[in-house]
């Protein structure tokens, strides 16, 4: 297929990208270079710098492309920031992602796979969480995604434009070329790998009084490899549905931290913190759905092998991108 991308310089378009090539499609990257970089652009992808919150940029580059599918990855997507600045994240998130869905309506493309988030849910009545659950998002970052959730059932309905919305926690690890390296890092694993390669002296864990085996915070983490796979995947789904992405495990911070000590050969220093508000104690992602109805199969549960692609990548470009 043509597939155009956008946000494919970031971390997970990137990876994305990557994997489709491998598969014989012809891939558009679209992106602002903002939060992405140009080396993360897998050279057999075209790139085209341009910005959604110009609906003439986008529009223009539809109509050039004329891809039959559109993946959309460009966000921003720091909780913390989007209760300080919330104007940049509805901007950004719901009025270019709209900007985007009038380029593809204009320029006639029907098939649309969206990079949503478990955020939209905020803290939730049960785990696993299951799509099921009701959506009460507790900041702008997942409000942004949940509003633009909203528009996708809408486009669809008026216009006939089929969507896959994934929703998804967090993507850990790397492709043997591609790999993280955000301008603002807030991620666990390239933090604590980031102590390993002696970058920071140390790293800081926020609670560890919660009701959870070890105290600290349990969370679901995807290998990005497998999240490839699952967006690859929803190009061929036969209607717009949601799905929520995850292994149905969850890893504590404190288990983290020593599975990095074990892949590194490193000690890493931690520093205890409070808690951080609004962080829940568990958050698990229930995968039946796509799994079910896509036939996606996760090929790298294990946490190990997560932290071993991403510290294989780190120690090959321990200055990331270098941009």
């Amino acid at each position: 297929m043509k597939i155009f991308v956008t946000g494919g310089a970031g971390y997970i378009g990137s990876i994305c990208v990557e994997q489709m090539l491998n598969q014989g499609h012809e891939v558009t990257v679209f992106d602002n270079l903002t939060e992405g970089h140009r080396k993360a652009v897998d050279p057999r992808a075209r790139l085209i710098f341009g910005d959604l919150q110009k609906p003439e940029e986008i529009a223009a580059a539809m109509r050039e492309i004329a891809p039959e599918a559109v993946m959309h990855f460009a966000a921003n997507a720091l909780v913390g920031e989007s209760m300080v600045n919330p104007s940049k994240y509805f901007r950004n998130n719901v009025y270019g992602g709209i900007n985007l869905l009038d380029a593809m309506v204009a320029a006639g493309v029907k098939r649309f796979v969206f990079s949503s988030t478990c955020a939209t849910f905020g803290p939730p009545e049960r785990n696993p969480i299951d799509e099921t659950l009701p959506q009460r998002p507790i900041n702008p970052y997942g409000e942004s995604k949940l509003l633009f959730e909203k528009i996708l059932r809408w486009y669809d309905e008026i216009h006939g434009l089929k969507f896959v919305a994934l929703r998804y926690f967090n993507a850990a690890g790397a492709s043997e070329t591609f790999g993280e390296d955000h301008r603002i890092e807030t991620h666990l694993i390239p933090n604590v790998l980031k102590v390993a390669l002696g970058q920071k002296s140390h790293v800081e864990i926020y609670g560890t009084d919660y009701e959870t085996p070890d105290g600290t915070c349990i969370r679901d983490y995807i290998h990005i490899l497998d999240l490839a796979q699952a967006h690859i995947l929803a190009l061929g789904a036969p209607e717009s549905a949601y799905y929520n992405l995850g292994t149905g495990g969850g890893t504590s911070v404190r288990e983290i931290i020593a599975t990095c000590e074990r892949v590194t050969g490193k000690t890493i220093a931690v520093v205890e913190q409070p808690r951080r508000a609004g962080d829940p104690p568990l958050l698990i992602a229930a995968s039946d759905k796509v799994k079910r109805e896509l036939g996606w199969q996760p090929q790298y549960q294990s946490i190990e092998k997560i932290i071993e692609s991403a510290w294989a990548w780190h120690v090959k470009n321990p200055g990331g991108y270098g941009d």
